[in-house]
């Protein structure tokens, strides 16, 4: 957050570059700024005294002496604001695997003054600056970094030139996914679709929620299971649905798209990550793990997926009368969870191709790269994770693209949708879902992007994030209803033409519909198959030549 109210200042783009990446970590004394050649300093009393009174001494005017007033007040400002961040939860963060990644990331840019990675620094300003009573500042954190460090320009300035592309990507994405939904819409023939069923509107089945607690004495791994059960009418087969959760969250955050799910007839059963959910990651707060999540969840979540389905197995004839269809399984996921239901679906584990990709140089910018790369701790062999009851898989902002690879998605050969959100910071579309997209070989497959979708429900996070959320003014989200309507419009349908067989479905899987849910809507829903796959290469491609 600190990185971000400087950015948002408007200062040049050289000098916000090199005062956003000190925010994190600047020297104790004087901080050294070096592009090529050229070395100057700044002293961290001087931008002590700029913030308290706004007096620009001589090594501070160097820096500032293309810069406004306006900007010169908004980086005063920057320098005090106190960003949210509890100290215990900053200082154990940066002691996490995932947390040193990211500090070993920036301490190739942000080096001590004789040399050497500034990791260790960073981490110390961080931490002290946390559980000093002036908190996370930005000044706060130059003054407890504990020796003078050199910031190095080449590396900033190709680091910000990479955001500012993964920036650009993202809103021209946007721009070509409204283009070839509305393309595909052209050529698609009429519907009324003001005359069809709502798939957003609840179904017809009352839903009754049970909580079962499984143990899989192969693996020593006890987890409890929500299962929303259809009530009401009798089915004469009942399709079965398996969601898994994203990281640091629980099967509970996810219950009311569930339950719509469940009501449109389906056994709808959501196992919790006991490695990957709230409860570790609460526990790691308090100092019993060392990481935000166990890195054999990569192998134990499909396999958690697939146990539940061996479990609805045993209790189809003495709990459902034999009704449950468990040779067409389909499975969902949400980040983590989209990784799960893609891996449990045919994608594997292509270590070559994330290796390559965690040593990309400024690779840090994508956060959901950063826990894909805890793969490579990982022993490196097969892993068959593969569970062929599974028909179908709609895996919504999914952390995927390193891990897998072109090669390890270019085996899931059943019906998928891929969701995106275009405000999503931690699994960017333009980073993670747009080449996976491409890479996919099956003919049934999607892709969805909501717009103003920033990855996680904001009524379910801490509310921490929420007031981190709010500290950005300018920022606007739609509702959360306005998401679950888009996101259930395309669930429903979907599992009803893969797992049901139901044609009259289809016409909702169509470019057209997404346009007519859209009509007057600030936040739209884009929505293509396979058929635009060569158009959104080649845009793909011209992007890249013009934004090298």
């Amino acid at each position: 957050m600190i990185a971000l109210k400087i950015a948002r200042v408007g200062m040049p783009a050289s000098l916000a570059l090199s005062l956003m990446a000190t925010a994190p970590a600047l020297a104790g004394e004087t901080i050294s700024f070096s592009f090529g050649p050229l070395i100057r300093s700044v002293n961290v009393s001087s931008l002590k005294t700029f913030a308290a009174d706004g007096t620009i001494a001589d090594d501070l005017a160097y820096f500032l002496q293309f810069s406004t007033k306006e900007q010169q007040a908004g980086f005063r400002k920057a320098l005090v604001e106190q960003a949210p961040g509890n100290p215990l939860t900053v200082s154990r963060f940066f002691s996490s695997n995932i947390g040193e990644d990211i500090l070993q990331r920036l301490g190739k840019g942000i080096t001590l003054r004789r040399g050497g990675n500034g990791k260790y620094a960073i981490r110390s300003a961080l931490v002290g600056a946390a559980f000093s009573s002036d908190g996370l500042t930005l000044l706060n954190v130059l003054e407890k970094l504990p020796t003078d460090v050199q910031i190095h320009g080449e590396k900033l300035l190709g680091a910000a030139r990479a955001g500012e592309r993964v920036i650009a990507a993202t809103g021209e994405l946007t721009t070509i996914l409204r283009s070839l939904t509305a393309l595909e819409a052209a050529g698609q023939p009429a519907v009324d679709y003001g005359s069809l069923p709502d798939p957003r509107l609840p179904g017809r089945f009352t839903v009754n929620k049970e909580v079962w607690t499984l143990v899989d004495a192969s693996r020593q791994r006890t987890f409890y299971v929500d299962v929303h059960r259809p009530a009401g009418e009798a089915q004469q087969r009942i399709p079965v649905v398996v969601f898994s959760h994203g990281l640091a969250s629980r099967p509970e955050d996810y219950a009311e798209g569930l339950q719509q799910l469940a009501s449109h007839g389906y056994l709808v059963v959501a196992p919790q990550h006991p490695g990957s959910d709230t409860i570790w990651l609460k526990e790691m707060l308090k100092g019993l793990h060392q990481d935000i999540f166990d890195e054999q969840e990569f192998i134990n979540r499909p396999r958690d997926i697939s146990f539940v389905i061996d479990e609805l197995g045993r209790r189809n004839q003495t709990s459902f009368n034999g009704q449950l269809d468990m040779e067409r399984v389909g499975v969902a996921g949400h980040s983590f969870g989209g990784y799960t239901a893609m891996a449990v679906s045919g994608a594997t584990i292509d270590f070559d191709h994330l290796q390559q990709d965690c040593e990309r140089e400024y690779g840090g910018l994508n956060l959901s790269l950063l826990l894909q790369c805890r793969a490579l701790n990982l022993p490196r062999q097969a892993y068959p994770l593969q569970d062929p009851r599974v028909r179908a898989v709609f895996a919504a902002n999914p952390v995927n693209r390193s891990i897998f690879g072109p090669k390890g998605i270019g085996r899931i050969a059943i019906p998928i949708v891929i969701g995106s959100g275009s405000y999503d910071p931690a699994a960017p579309a333009a980073m993670e879902q747009a080449a996976t997209f491409t890479w996919l070989t099956v003919p049934d497959r999607y892709w969805m992007m909501v717009e103003g979708q920033a990855h996680v429900n904001f009524t379910k996070i801490d509310p921490g994030i929420q007031d981190a959320i709010r500290s950005v003014g300018d920022l606007t989200l739609p509702s959360q209803g306005l998401i679950r309507g888009y996101a259930a419009s395309i669930m429903v349908p979907f599992m009803n033409t893969y797992l049901r067989g139901s044609e009259a479905d289809r016409p909702f899987l169509r470019s057209s519909y997404a346009a007519h849910l859209s009509k007057d809507q600030r936040f739209r829903l884009s929505f293509i198959s396979g058929s635009s796959t060569p158009a959104l290469l080649e845009a793909i491609e011209t992007f890249r030549k013009t934004h090298r």
